[in-house]
């Protein structure tokens, strides 16, 4: 399965346990393949070094690059009419219609107003869990 993470759901994942934690282990083991852009990816990046220098037992460069040889990296699609009322996350709505993913996961309350859009589910860590990955 493709997903989109948003940004706090990726370093939540890092540096916390919980919900988002849960799915990056699914995407250590392969259930679920990350799709982004390159403009997503210099999010993650740019917020995970920020947070980063309070862990410093976690090799952000390292992470930072198997998530970009683990993922699909896809070229944004330019939306004409965006229907997220933040402008700063229509690049996860770009980045899930270019990579074909069917979820976007967040707890961004502008994001989860669009779930449908382009028949791409928005949804939370923890209902992205109970619906995909317990068993």
């Amino acid at each position: 399965m493709k997903v989109v993470l948003d940004t706090n759901v990726l370093v939540s994942g890092i540096f916390y346990s919980g919900p988002p934690s849960e799915i990056l282990r699914a995407w250590e083991q392969r259930k679920l393949r990350l799709v982004l852009t390159l403009p997503v990816f210099e999010e993650y990046k740019d917020v995970a070094v920020r947070l980063g220098v309070h862990f410093p037992a976690i090799n952000i460069d390292r992470l930072m690059d198997l998530i970009i040889v683990e993922s699909d990296l896809c070229s944004p699609v330019t939306l004409a009419r965006p229907e997220c009322t933040d402008p700063k996350d229509v690049k996860f709505l770009a980045a899930a219609i270019a990579g074909n993913a069917g979820v976007i996961i967040s707890g961004d309350k502008h994001l989860l107003k669009v779930s449908g859009y382009h028949g791409i589910s928005v949804l939370t860590p923890r209902v992205f869990i109970e619906r995909f990955l317990n068993d």
